[in-house]
């Protein structure tokens, strides 16, 4: 939503189905798909693999590490990509996000990987008076909507594509940095 609301129009590719994605999708394993066409790519290999939770529950190495062959087909198309996952993820650390950057009560920490520069936001995180759906209690109920609430999420998602979701903060701010390099690249040649 947020790379949308910075002026792109999206095309999703994953290999099962996501019924409540809000723009064009392809039902397509992304490491085989056609990548010829584009202007830019983000890639969100699946994380579990790197999530601390899989490392608590001691399960991480039953997920896989698709980062290193998205990585690869990214840089052969010579065209400008994020990727985006935990901090765990073995990523290039470019840049680090939290939701509290961008005045959300939500931490929500990923890294992205960039084939641009990419500059941090002006705010830093800041961890006082945040949500924590994570630990139970109080705050835990109605998990689903609170979280896609603090995470700016407005449109319909399962529970579990708001636990994977990234806030469109995130995306939206990387992607107006998408557009200024683009258009420069435009402007150049």
């Amino acid at each position: 939503m947020g790379l949308y609301r910075a002026g792109f129009w999206l095309y999703g590719v994953d290999n099962k189905p996501q019924p409540n994605y809000p723009f064009e999708f392809v039902l397509a394993d992304a490491l085989t798909y056609s990548l010829e066409g584009y202007d830019a790519y983000w890639a969100s290999p699946p994380c579990q693999r790197f999530s601390t939770m899989q490392y608590i529950h001691k399960n991480w190495y039953k997920h896989p590490d698709l980062i290193e062959p998205i990585r690869k087909r990214l840089i052969a198309t010579s065209k400008p990509f994020v990727i985006e996952n935990v901090p765990l993820a073995p990523l290039r650390q470019d840049l680090m996000l939290c939701g509290t950057m961008f005045g959300l009560r939500i931490p929500r920490h990923r890294i992205f990987e960039s084939s641009i520069p990419l500059a941090y936001p002006s705010s830093l995180c800041n961890h006082s008076n945040k949500y924590d759906p994570y630990h139970g209690g109080e705050d835990a109920r109605g998990e689903k909507e609170k979280l896609a609430d603090a995470m700016g999420i407005d449109w319909f998602m399962t529970r579990p594509e708001v636990r994977e979701a990234i806030p469109p903060a995130f995306s939206e701010y990387i992607g107006n940095q998408l557009v200024s390099y683009l258009e420069a690249s435009d402007d150049s040649s």
